[in-house]
């Protein structure tokens, strides 16, 4: 589905100072599995996440989504990329304070023109599948670390996208929500979707992903 071909990203400081932050990336990326992506801070992880979730722009190269090049995108196009085929949960979890966890959820949804009753339904289902099926009443001040990234999770999980991509999604949890998160997002790989997370620490990831890019 997702290829990326000898991708440079460079980034310009001032007219005679620049930094590379990728240098001739070549990764190729299933219709389905669970992929870590492991590295320390700074190396461009999340760099490279922003160019697969078409974020930004590379420098060079190609990135080819169901085998078409992206050379030639234009602004729609990266904007239908972005609604309709690729989520992206970021490490905060972005939830309004005020609105229920069913609400938050449904919020996803508000501009797709589904109907009151769909969105709650479709929240309901994203909730069950990452385990909070008891919790969607509450606000998100009275969740764990854990569970707040599960919502965020559900959030992106309503909107049906071919790939998902967390970046570092358990930096800000203690271990015991570590945990929850990680195999919430293994159970959703076996589901048909590709999941890329980018993560810091080896033993984290090693047992849970299919495949570790370091």
């Amino acid at each position: 589905m997702l290829k990326l071909k000898n991708i440079t990203k460079i980034y310009k400081v001032d007219d005679t100072l620049q930094v590379n932050a990728l240098e001739n990336i070549n990764l190729d990326f299933e219709d389905t599995g669970f992929v870590c992506i492991l590295g320390h801070s700074g190396c461009g992880k999340t760099t490279l996440l922003n160019i697969i979730g078409g974020l930004d722009n590379y420098t060079s190269g190609d990135l080819v989504i169901n085998d078409l090049s992206t050379k030639e995108y234009k602004n729609t196009d990266w904007d239908n990329y972005r609604n309709k085929e690729i989520g992206i949960v970021f490490q905060a979890y972005n939830l309004i304070s005020h609105v229920s966890v069913l609400g938050n959820v449904e919020l996803a949804m508000t501009l797709s023109g589904i109907s009151k009753k769909e969105r709650e339904k479709k929240a309901k289902e994203a909730l069950i599948k990452v385990g909070l099926e008891k919790e969607i009443n509450k606000r998100p001040n009275q969740l764990s670390g854990g569970q707040m990234q599960r919502v965020a999770i559900a959030s992106i999980l309503v909107m049906q996208p071919d790939v998902m991509i967390l970046d570092e999604p358990t930096s800000q949890l203690d271990p015991e929500g570590t945990e929850e998160v990680v195999r919430v997002v293994e159970q959703l790989s076996g589901t048909g979707k590709t999941i890329i997370m980018v993560e810091q620490k080896l033993e984290k990831m090693a047992k849970y992903c299919d495949r570790l890019i370091l």
